[in-house]
C-alpha cells in the first residue's frame, strides 16, 4: 500500500484544524509513524500527483516521477474557495487548510481585530476560536442568520445569539466588496453595505471547490469537478476509486440519488467501502451522513441528508441549548 499526500505531515484529524487553530500536525496525526511500519504503508509526503493515465496505470507527480498502480483510490479532498474581491491578496487575507495555515491565523489574530467572511461551520468555529483572544470578532454572511441554510432560522438564530453573548458581532445579508491595506498588509474589509470593518486579519470560509483539476484528462467522469462513483465507489475508469469529499456517490437514504457532501464521516465509510472493493469483496455503500460542531462547550450533531427543508419540528428548549430538531 502506497499513500502520497502533497503535505508534509502523516494523516490527521482535519475537522479539529477550526476547533484547535495552534494544533500541530503532529498532535491532529491519526496514526504514529510506527503504525504505518507495521502495516507496511508507504506514506510519500511533500508528493503531489499532477496527472494520471488510466489506460497505463500510471500517476505522475510534481517531482516527475512515476507510480504504477494495480488499484487506485482518489481521495484528494476539498480546496478553500478563495475570496475574489479586490485586495484578496494582501497579506492577512487567509485560507484554513493545513495546519501551517491553522497556526498562521491563530498567531495573526490573538489581541487583534479579525474578521471572518463565511458562516459556515468552519468560519463560526473560528469565531468561537477567537472570541476572548482577539481584540474584536466580526463576522460577515450573505444569509439573514448563520446556518441557515442548513438548521433553519430558528437555530441558526440560536446559535448567533450564542456567539453574540461571548461578544462576536455579525454583519448579515452582506458581503466584502474589497480589503483595504498599507504596505501590503491588511488593514480594513469594505461591506457591500459601504461599512468599513477594521482588520489585521480576515479568514475567508465560503466552501470548497473539489482538488480534481489533474484529472482533466484522465477520462473520469466528473459531475462539478466531483468523480462519478457508483454504490461500490468505482469510477467509470477501470481499477479507480474515489473516496471523500470529491465523490459524486449514490446515497441509499436518498433512493440512490447521486450527491457530493463532505463530511469526515462520509469520507471514512467512503474509504472502507472501497477498500473492501479494490479487494474484490463486492460490498455497496450504505451509511447515513453525519457530522458535528463544538462551540463554546456546546455539541450540535446531524444526521440525515436534506437538500433542503419545508417544516422543522422542535422537541426541547432552544433558549437552554437542549432541543432535538427535525427537517
Amino acid at each position: 500500500v502506497v499513500m502520497a499526500t502533497k503535505e508534509p505531515h502523516l494523516p490527521y484529524d482535519r475537522p479539529k484544524l477550526s476547533k484547535a487553530l495552534d494544533s500541530s500536525g503532529e498532535a491532529l496525526a491519526l496514526r504514529d509513524k510506527n503504525f504505518f511500519s507495521v502495516y507496511d504503508i508507504e506514506v510519500l509526503t511533500e508528493k503531489e500527483a499532477t496527472s494520471l493515465d488510466c489506460p497505463s496505470k500510471v500517476v505522475t507527480f510534481a517531482d516527475g516521477q512515476t507510480i504504477a498502480y494495480d488499484k487506485l483510490l482518489i481521495a484528494t479532498g476539498g480546496k478553500p474557495r478563495p475570496c475574489t474581491s479586490p485586495g484578496s491578496d494582501l497579506q492577512n487575507v487567509c485560507l484554513l487548510r493545513s495546519p501551517v495555515d491553522g497556526n498562521y491565523i491563530s498567531q495573526q489574530g490573538r489581541g487583534k481585530n479579525v474578521v471572518i467572511v463565511g458562516t459556515s461551520f468552519i468560519g463560526m468555529e473560528v469565531a468561537a476560536y477567537f472570541a476572548g483572544k482577539a481584540s474584536s470578532v466580526s463576522v460577515v454572511g450573505v444569509s439573514s442568520t448563520p446556518f441557515a441554510r442548513v438548521l433553519g432560522e430558528q437555530v441558526g438564530g440560536v446559535l448567533r445569539k450564542m456567539h453574540e453573548d461571548k461578544g462576536v458581532k455579525f454583519y448579515m445579508n452582506s458581503g466584502v466588496t474589497e480589503f483595504k491595506g498599507i504596505d501590503g498588509k491588511l488593514k480594513e474589509v469594505v461591506l457591500q453595505s459601504g461599512e468599513t470593518l477594521p482588520a489585521d486579519l480576515c479568514v475567508v470560509g465560503i466552501g470548497v471547490t473539489p482538488n480534481t483539476e489533474f484529472l482533466s484528462s484522465s477520462g473520469i467522469e466528473m459531475t462539478k469537478g466531483a468523480l462519478d462513483v457508483d454504490k461500490m465507489m468505482r469510477t467509470s475508469q477501470e481499477d479507480v476509486f474515489a473516496a471523500g469529499d470529491i465523490a459524486h456517490f449514490p446515497l441509499p437514504m436518498a433512493e440512490g440519488e447521486k450527491v457530493t457532501i463532505g463530511h469526515w464521516q462520509l469520507a471514512c465509510a467512503h474509504g472502507r467501502c472501497a477498500a473492501l472493493n479494490m479487494l474484490g469483496q463486492g460490498v455497496e455503500f450504505n451509511s447515513v451522513p453525519f457530522f458535528w460542531t463544538m462551540q463554546y462547550g456546546k455539541s450540535l450533531r446531524y444526521a440525515g441528508h436534506g437538500a433542503g427543508f419545508e417544516d422543522v419540528v422542535i422537541e426541547g428548549s432552544l433558549d437552554d441549548m437542549q432541543f432535538v430538531v427535525y427537517y
